[in-house]
C-alpha cells in the first residue's frame, strides 16, 4: 500500500513539473556516463599467449567493456553516443594474439537512438564492413519503486527495480586449442535484475542505453555485470543539440543481429584454427 502511494505521488509530481513548463518542447540536455562491464579474465590465461600478448588482449578488453558515453536528450528523443578517444597504436606482428585482436575489432557499434513518443529504438552497427540498422520497439520495463533515496552529485535520486530479459552469447574468448567436446556458441535468453536510480529534478523519462520509463532522468543503472553511472549533466547548453534518427544499413532486429554476429565470429574462429593447423603441419 505504501509503495503504491509512493508511486502515485511520484508520477503526480512528475506530471505537475511537466505541466508547469520545466520539460518544455525546447528543453534539452547532455548527460555523461561511464559504463563498466566485468568479465572473467581467467578465460584468457592461455599458455599459448606470451605475457606481452596477454597484456595487449587485456587492454583491448578494457577498451571494449569500459567506455564513456554522452546521452543527448530532449523531452521525446535521445542519442546515446560513445565518446571517442584516441587509442594507442597496436603493435604490428602476427600470431594468435594479433589474430584475436583483429577478430574482436571487426564489430563497430553506432549510436543508440530512442524515441519515447514513437516507442522505437534504433542503432547503427557495422560488422566486418557491412552496415546494419538495428530497429526494435522500445522495451517497456515494469518498474517497482522502492522508496529508497541517495544523492548522486547534487541530485536526489530514487531507486527503482525491474526484471529484464537480455540476449547472452557469453563473453567472447580468444581462439584456443581444439577441443572436441567444446560447445558451439549460441544465443541464449537470460533474465536479469535491473536497478536504476533516477532524479525528478530532471523530469524527462529517459536514461542511458535502452533504459527509460521513469519519472526522471536515470543517473545510474546496475544490470547483470554492467554498471552505468552519470558523472556530469549539462542542461540547455548554449549550442543547440541536434538529434538525428539513424537510417543507414540493412534493417534487422537486435536478436537477428546477435545471431549474425555470433555466426561471423564463430566462422572466423574456425578459420583461425584451421590456419594454425595448416601452419603446424608445414613446420613438421
Amino acid at each position: 500500500m505504501i509503495q503504491k502511494i509512493h508511486k502515485t505521488l511520484i508520477f503526480s509530481a512528475f506530471a505537475l513539473l511537466t505541466s508547469i513548463g520545466f520539460a518544455q518542447q525546447n528543453f534539452q540536455g547532455k548527460a555523461y556516463y561511464f559504463s563498466n562491464t566485468s568479465i572473467d579474465m581467467s578465460r584468457f590465461d592461455n599458455p599459448d599467449f606470451s605475457e606481452e600478448q596477454k597484456k595487449r588482449i587485456l587492454e583491448r578488453m578494457k577498451n571494449m567493456f569500459q567506455k564513456t558515453f554522452i546521452l543527448s536528450f530532449n523531452t521525446t528523443e535521445s542519442i546515446y553516443k560513445k565518446e571517442e578517444k584516441l587509442e594507442a597504436p597496436t603493435q604490428a606482428g602476427g600470431g594468435r594474439g594479433a589474430q584475436f585482436g583483429a577478430m574482436m575489432s571487426g564489430a563497430i557499434d553506432g549510436d543508440r537512438y530512442k524515441n519515447i513518443q514513437e516507442k522505437e529504438t534504433r542503432k547503427e552497427a557495422e560488422l566486418f564492413g557491412k552496415k546494419f540498422l538495428i530497429v526494435d520497439p522500445l522495451e517497456k520495463l515494469e518498474w517497482k519503486m522502492t522508496g529508497e533515496t541517495k544523492n548522486i552529485g547534487q541530485y536526489t535520486c530514487f531507486k527503482a527495480t525491474s526484471q529484464r530479459t537480455i540476449l547472452d552469447a557469453g563473453t567472447p574468448g580468444p581462439p584456443s586449442r581444439g577441443n572436441k567436446k567444446e560447445e558451439k556458441p549460441s544465443i541464449k535468453e537470460k533474465e536479469v535484475t535491473v536497478t536504476a536510480w533516477y532524479t525528478m529534478q530532471i523530469p524527462v523519462s529517459n536514461g542511458p542505453d535502452v533504459y527509460w520509463g521513469l519519472p526522471g532522468l536515470i543517473l545510474e543503472v546496475n544490470a547483470d555485470k554492467t554498471t552505468i553511472l552519470c558523472s556530469k549533466i549539462v542542461l540547455n547548453p548554449e549550442e543547440k543539440i541536434e538529434i538525428k534518427k539513424p537510417t543507414k544499413g540493412k534493417e534487422v532486429t537486435e536478436k537477428e543481429y546477435a545471431i549474425i554476429s555470433l555466426e561471423k565470429f564463430t566462422e572466423m574462429r574456425e578459420n583461425f584454427r584451421r590456419s594454425r593447423g595448416q601452419n603446424s603441419g608445414r613446420r613438421r
